[in-house]
């Protein structure tokens, strides 16, 4: 299978895609891959690999997540390869989850970018003061 890109060159499967093409599929994962959602349950499954944690312990985990967010992330997370989901059959189900090996290979990126944020938080805080308080023209 080939997708085409704009310029009309075709390009195979595990080759490097143009995020600047609207229709690179890079582009929609970055968009899955983005969120503070993500980004936190990422961390919360990462700090208890290689085991597991169930839906509820998670929700606990991670303050100011609602039922319904945390079950769209973790579904994009398992459609992805990068979480799996593993199911009781107790009355009610206890549903569990783990990061992949694919998943634990983005919490390196993912922690940087945290990282980021907190150290220039003031910074960018304090920006966004001044561009508040300027007058528009």
């Amino acid at each position: 299978m080939t997708t085409a890109t704009p310029g009309g060159r075709d390009r195979r499967p595990g080759e490097h895609g143009d995020l600047l093409d609207p229709l690179c599929p890079t582009r929609r994962l970055l968009d899955r891959l983005g969120t503070k959602w993500t980004s936190m349950t990422v961390k919360v499954l990462a700090e208890q690999a290689p085991g597991e944690l169930r839906f509820a312990e998670l929700r606990r985990r991670i303050p100011g997540i609602s039922q319904k967010m945390l079950s769209v992330t973790l579904h994009g997370l398992v459609r992805d390869g990068l979480a799996a989901r593993r199911v009781e059959p107790t009355v009610p189900p206890a549903v569990h989850y783990r990061l992949t090996g694919l998943g634990l290979s983005l919490e390196g990126p993912l922690s940087a970018l945290r990282v980021w944020a907190e150290t220039h938080m003031a910074e960018i805080d304090r920006s966004n003061r001044l561009a508040d308080e300027s007058p528009q023209i």
